[in-house]
């Protein structure tokens, strides 16, 4: 059986899930989810009366997950203060777990290089 290579689509939902995990282990409350990749932002969230927006991108070793499109973000920045809300980044890191340099496919297993929520305002 051949092995199948991650499209972009089921990488954005690896992070999504990564992400929305992690939210909800921090006691987030999600408002609202979009899957959808380059839809932004990907969650809106309170958590103790706060609105937050968060980012999540995904990205393949050796792509740095922590690097982001500054004029997106800057957008987004501005909706965020207009709705008095935090905009928060994920960025989400995957690699083959046997051997970073290998592609990663649907069959292998893999490792995360996620480090929380970097706050944007």
């Amino acid at each position: 059986m051949q092995s199948v290579q991650l499209n972009s689509q089921d990488l954005h939902q690896l992070a999504m899930s990564e992400v929305g995990n992690f939210l909800q282990e921090d006691n987030f409350e999600f408002l609202a989810v979009n899957s959808k990749p380059k839809k932004y932002p990907q969650f809106i969230c309170t958590k103790e009366k706060q609105l937050y927006f968060v980012v999540v991108k995904g990205c393949l070793y050796p792509d740095n997950p922590k690097k982001y499109n500054v004029q997106r973000m800057d957008k987004l920045k501005a909706h965020a203060i207009a709705k008095e809300a935090i905009l928060l980044f994920a960025g989400v890191g995957f690699a083959n777990a046997e051997d970073y340099e290998r592609p990663l496919t649907k069959n292998d297993t893999y490792v995360v290089n996620f480090e929380g929520l970097q706050t944007m305002v």
